[in-house]
């Protein structure tokens, strides 16, 4: 007996229940009371969505929604800096040359021999000016020999005129008083003697000047000769580092002269616990510095910063570069930087305090004083405002209308976001990226 489906009346699909799922239809015989019955079934398997409504569907988009890095705008303290790049040079450096003219006998420093003033370099070896020294003593000796045989002659000459003029003098007393005892004759004898001693007294005292002038000449260059060779131990005028050595041991040097720039020096001797830094100052920087006042030098070799100041300014624009000269000192008792190094003098120019400031990463600068920033708002939606700069440094602006503290703005890369989209704002710091 063949046996009909049922009808079945369409369901009526419930409120919460979004879709069915219609299984394959099967069937299969089943014996019961000697006849064979067929039985067929219809599978509805209902599948449910989530029945939260518009609660649920927002909560899983702000699952979703993408990361971004934002900062918060805060107030703080800006400077505009001027940063100019230079190399550091040696606040002195000489090359060190023979006074005379030697053969180094000993040399008692190398590249790189840290020295202080007055410490012996070398010691020249100079036999001819030894012997100029012996002659030197040699004529001072005789000198002084000559000072002692013109003092003698001047004693004996005094002692001469003493007696001459005493027999003159009794013998012109006697003719007064007694005319008829002394001839004229022995008078004019008596006097002429006297004159004659006199004159010999006047002669031994010239004599002595000339002695004691030959004197002091024998010692002057007595004392020249040494100093010269004083000159054969080559000292350091200033503390400092030996950079170069341009002789060693039994090399000849020659003696050194200002016109004749050209002779062989014994080494270069540079001070490098102080360096100079020369910068050209632009024009427009000029008023905002003065002597003594500090600046950030920025070293990038070794990435750390050190403390300068203005020490020298030329005065005076150059009016080529519009730029002034100027040098800093930078102290560098540990002798962490070295001469030729590149730097980067951070010049403060204007400051502004407690002001509200962005990173220049957050900004797209449209103008001069002039940007946009994506704000993310109270629903983590983002916005794009408007804003008005102020004094900028080299990271950070100042906000002068179109945010306020607490506002949350994208960092970086903003061409990734749109207005109106929903994200997950997380808060970085600027230098501490990568």
């Amino acid at each position: 007996m063949e046996t009909k489906e049922p009808a079945h009346a369409p369901l009526e699909q419930p409120a919460h229940l979004h879709t069915y799922v219609v299984a394959k239809r099967f069937s299969r015989p089943i014996k019961r009371a000697g006849r064979s019955v067929a039985f067929a079934a219809i599978l509805f398997i209902p599948v449910f969505a989530c029945g939260c409504g518009g609660t649920t569907k927002a909560t899983d988009d702000a699952a979703h929604a993408p990361r971004a890095a934002v900062v918060r705008i805060t107030p703080g303290n800006i400077s505009e800096m001027l940063e100019i790049a230079a190399e550091f040079q040696p606040f002195q450096e000489i090359n060190v040359y023979a006074k005379v003219a030697g053969y180094i006998q000993k040399l008692y420093v190398d590249w790189g021999t840290h020295v202080n003033q007055g410490q012996l370099l070398a010691v020249l070896e100079i036999p001819e000016l030894q012997q100029q020294l012996q002659v030197d003593e040699a004529a001072v000796g005789r000198s002084q020999q000559d000072l002692a045989r013109a003092n003698e002659e001047l004693s004996r000459a005094l002692s001469t005129y003493n007696v001459t003029h005493l027999t003159y003098t009794r013998l012109a007393d006697v003719q007064k008083t007694r005319p008829e005892l002394v001839a004229q004759e022995e008078i004019d004898v008596a006097q002429g003697k006297d004159q004659e001693a006199n004159a010999a007294v006047s002669s031994a005292k010239d004599a002595i000047a000339g002695s004691e002038q030959a004197l002091l000449a024998s010692k002057a260059a007595l004392n020249k000769d040494k100093a010269l060779f004083d000159y054969a131990r080559i000292t350091a005028p200033f503390d400092g580092v030996i950079t170069k050595i341009d002789a060693y041991t039994g090399a000849l040097l020659p003696a050194g002269t200002s016109s004749n720039e050209g002779d062989q020096a014994l080494c270069r001797l540079s001070q490098n616990d102080l360096l100079r830094l020369v910068i050209p100052l632009p024009e427009r920087a000029v008023s905002d510095v003065h002597l003594g006042q500090p600046v950030a030098v920025r070293v990038s070799t070794n990435n750390k910063t050190f403390e300068g100041r203005f020490v020298h300014f030329a005065d005076q624009i150059d009016t080529t570069t519009r730029t002034m000269h100027t040098e800093i000192d930078v102290p560098n008792k540990k002798y962490d930087l070295v001469p030729g190094m590149y730097a980067t003098a951070q010049v403060p120019l204007h400051t502004a305090t407690n002001v509200l400031k962005i990173p220049l990463q957050a900004v797209q600068t449209s103008g001069e004083d002039h940007g946009t920033v994506l704000v993310v708002n109270g629903n983590n939606r983002i916005e794009q405002r408007d804003l008005t700069l102020g004094l900028q440094s080299a990271t950070d602006a100042e906000v002068m209308s179109g945010l306020k503290e607490g506002d949350l703005v994208i960092f970086g890369e903003q061409s990734q976001f749109k207005p109106g989209e929903l994200v997950t704002p997380q808060i970085v710091t600027p230098s501490g990226l990568q």
